[in-house]
């Protein structure tokens, strides 16, 4: 619980720096995706309000690296986080240093706000079973935040996601500067995240189908204690069952490692 705790609060910053940038300044980027390569030259001068927002990220994403190979609790998909964390990583020193800084603003933009959402719905599932009790409004917050978080998963990341920026990468880059540098690396690495975008939705998908077909009956976490239940086989019951540690009020916290297999 902590670790989302931490997490919400920085999304939701930083998703707030980023929409202040696209749309309470004079950058054109979110309208106009290909205006990201307009007048773009070598070595640019990098604005001061956007290395900001790199810093941050940069600082967050390393240590989010550190933390899911280290820190975390591991689940089903830490393996798919740790090469996300990569290759955000190498996307944010690469496009800094390409000067492909406007691309980045938009990109993180559009990722962020979706963190936000998943966070903020993690720490509802948490709250409806705490101190051994039974929280309905945090389980409706819960359910109708998987519900906005799904939604908007599509619209941002697999609909505005290519028609803005991969787009403007792809075509529009050449169009603004022919023979641009890196051009393939950068756009190899941006599918990259598309791909892992798709697998994300794929998992969210399944999710709901759980739920229309009645294998599951309320929104939970399940990815906490993946490696717990791997190693407890007994026989599940029909519906949802709840970890001990969360019908008793208790939650595993960043900082406690189960046999990482790296």
């Amino acid at each position: 619980m902590p670790e989302s705790a931490w997490k919400l609060l920085f999304y939701s910053l930083s998703w707030s720096y980023g929409a202040y940038l696209l749309f309470c300044t004079d950058y054109p980027f979110f309208h106009d995706p290909p205006s990201v390569f307009y007048d773009w030259k070598q070595g640019m001068e990098v604005p001061t309000d956007i290395a900001i927002a790199y810093l941050l990220q940069c600082s967050f994403y390393g240590h989010a690296l550190y933390a899911t190979a280290y820190m975390d609790t591991w689940r089903k998909d830490s393996v798919v986080m740790l090469l996300h964390h990569v290759v955000t990583l190498t996307l944010i020193a690469s496009s800094y240093a390409f000067r492909y800084h406007n691309v980045g603003i938009l990109v993180l933009f559009l990722h962020d706000f979706n963190d936000v959402q998943l966070e903020f719905t993690k720490l509802n599932v948490y709250f409806k079973h705490r101190g051994g009790v039974y929280h309905r409004l945090n389980d409706v917050i819960s359910n109708i935040g998987f519900l906005t978080f799904s939604v908007s998963w599509f619209w941002f990341r697999l609909y505005w996601f290519p028609l803005k920026v991969l787009y403007a990468t792809c075509h529009s880059s050449l169009q603004s500067v022919p023979n641009i540098p890196f051009y393939f690396f950068f756009n190899a690495l941006l599918l990259v995240l598309t791909l892992m975008n798709i697998y994300w939705f794929l998992f969210i998908v399944l999710f709901v189908a759980k739920v229309l077909l009645g294998q599951m009956q309320e929104v939970n976490d399940v990815r906490e204690y993946d490696m717990e239940e791997s190693r407890n086989p007994r026989k599940k019951e029909a519906g949802i069952q709840l970890p001990e540690a969360l019908k008793e009020g208790l939650h595993l916290k960043n900082g406690l490692v189960k046999d990482k297999r790296l």
